[in-house]
């Protein structure tokens, strides 16, 4: 077996040079792992934005089905009120009686449609008796019967 001794000769210093792409590489690693990191921070942020927009999405399909229910409810119920023999007791409670025969005028319905047309008719007070005016009838002569010719600008249609 052989002794080692060590020599009592000094070696020179060493010394490292430095390298300059570490500090690039090092950059560059940091971008990209910064980079990876904020695109699974991103997903994360979207993935639990999408649950809660789907429970708010739920609720408000909730809310509608009931709003849609209650919907036909009052349609219902508004059928119901307005149903011809409902309105007829109601009617009879308030003290009203079916029209008779007497009572329809065939004339009233025709001079009607003059009466709506006057602005002052539309400030009858409800409960009053509404007063007609009285109807003026005009009357126009007859037109001619001989045809008219056509005017001198125009062309009758050729026939084939």
């Amino acid at each position: 077996m052989v002794r080692r001794i060590p020599s009592r000769q000094r070696n020179a210093r060493v010394t490292r040079e430095p390298d300059r792409g570490t500090f690039v590489r090092l950059g560059l690693l940091l971008l990209c792992g910064l980079t990876l990191a904020g695109g699974f921070v991103y997903a994360g942020v979207q993935h639990f934005a999408a649950l809660r927009l789907g429970y708010e999405t739920q609720n408000l399909r909730k809310v509608r089905d009931g709003l849609a229910e209650d919907n036909r409810r009052f349609l219902l119920e508004r059928e119901a009120m307005a149903s011809p023999g409902r309105l007829e007791r109601a009617a009879r409670q308030l003290g009203m009686q079916p029209m008779q025969a007497s009572q329809i005028d065939p004339l009233k319905s025709i001079a009607r449609g003059s009466v709506d047309k006057n602005p002052a008719s539309q400030n009858v007070i409800a409960g009053s008796p509404v007063k007609n005016p009285p109807i003026k009838v005009i009357r126009q002569s007859k037109p001619p019967t001989k045809p008219s010719s056509p005017p001198g600008n125009l062309m009758q249609a050729r026939t084939r």
